[in-house]
């Protein structure tokens, strides 16, 4: 069934895994990191295992250990580009190596029920924009969400605003990315959809 329907119910779903998408820098601001360490504290608390980039480096690193430190499951998947360049995480409870960053995307897409954004830089917008982007031409149906840190997505989220004002976004895609303040309050989000 074709996303724009207005028919359409999306139907209620089990979130145990969720993609995060977020910097392998720090930024700079300790909220950054402070949110990335929440998020994965929510997660392990809540028994979600965590997909994402397979780093050790920035929020990929922090959210990764906070998972990890609170007992949970994390599942790295890296290209063999950033192996050779030694910023794979180690002590992951998965680690899977691929050779593109097109074949890492679609893998972290399959094995996650949900994404998160957190703050980064090209390679995060890269991966928000095409899940975003799958989701409007219905090849999944999986909730998105951004941590809006200090802020720091309000551009974004004036683009987003700006592409339906201009009726490049229809209305219903322009819903698909929901956004707020805290790691918490998007968790609830995301799993109240």
């Amino acid at each position: 069934m074709n996303i724009e329907d207005p028919n359409f119910q999306e139907p209620r779903r089990t979130i145990s895994s969720i993609c995060v998408f977020c910097g392998s820098r720090h930024g700079g601001k300790p909220a950054y990191a402070e949110n990335a360490r929440e998020l994965g504290r929510l997660m392990a608390e809540r028994g979600i295992r965590l997909v994402y980039g397979g780093g050790r480096v920035g929020l990929m690193g922090e959210v990764a250990d906070a998972v990890m430190a609170g007992g949970g499951e994390v599942i790295g998947v890296i290209p063999s580009l950033l192996i050779e360049k030694e910023v794979e995480h180690r002590g992951l409870t998965q680690l899977h190596e691929v050779g593109s960053m097109h074949e890492r995307k679609a893998m972290m897409e399959q094995l996650s029920d949900a994404f998160i954004v957190l703050p980064g830089g090209y390679g995060t917008l890269d991966e928000a924009c095409e899940i975003l982007t799958w989701a409007q031409l219905g090849l999944h149906r999986k909730p998105i969400g951004v941590v809006n840190t200090a802020g720091y997505f309000d551009l974004l989220n004036a683009f987003l605003d700006h592409a339906l004002n201009e009726d490049f976004v229809s209305e219903r895609s322009r819903r698909l990315l929901a956004m707020e303040t805290t790691p918490a309050a998007l968790l609830d989000v995301l799993l109240m959809s």
